[in-house]
């Protein structure tokens, strides 16, 4: 391989590994949390979800995960519902956030979340947006968990492509939080 090759090589080895790397968060502890509603499933029923609404009733955890019923978006769904009584003792509120339909995530929230979290339908990825969670170009959502304070700021972000360390990282964020 030439000089130029292995230079080539090099550069396209990078984008690669910057591509597959998770999203740095632009949105950063302190910030301003986007305010939004969604249409949302739980145990398969429709309602709207609404950040301020829900605030007033604690801090809200917003995941955002790619792609309903996947491997590491299924493990990540089926943690958060084991771990509601948890997030519920600290008076936290859980919405997952994908740019899935509605009609998919009735029966995800069924049969992966278990009727135990709503799980919101953002299809033209607008929240997504809001929360710099799109992954890359493409209309779908990164894994990125953000802790949100009753003061509507950013209190906790958690940035990682591994779905396995979501819902124990953001527990211990509401522990600290207390």
């Amino acid at each position: 391989m030439t000089p130029k090759m292995k230079t080539l090589a090099l550069g396209f080895a990078a984008v690669g590994l910057a591509l597959a790397s998770p999203a740095f968060a632009a949105l950063k502890v302190g910030d301003k949390a986007p305010d939004f509603s969604l249409p949302a499933a739980t145990n398969g029923k429709v309602d709207t979800f609404s950040t301020k609404v829900a605030l007033k009733n604690g801090p809200v955890l917003v995941y955002f995960y790619p792609k309903a019923f996947t491997g590491g978006c299924s493990l990540e769904a089926h943690q958060f519902s084991e771990a509601i009584p948890e997030f519920q003792a600290h008076h936290v509120t859980v919405i997952g956030v994908s740019t899935d339909d509605i009609a998919t995530l009735q029966r995800f929230s069924k049969e992966t979340c278990q009727g135990k979290f709503p799980v919101g339908a953002d299809t033209k990825a607008s929240v997504t947006k809001a929360y710099d969670a799109q992954m890359g170009a493409m209309n779908m959502s990164n894994r990125i968990s953000y802790l949100i304070g009753t003061d509507g700021k950013i209190a906790f972000v958690h940035d990682s492509g591994d779905a396995s360390t979501h819902v124990s990282a953001l527990l211990a964020a509401v522990k600290d939080m207390h």
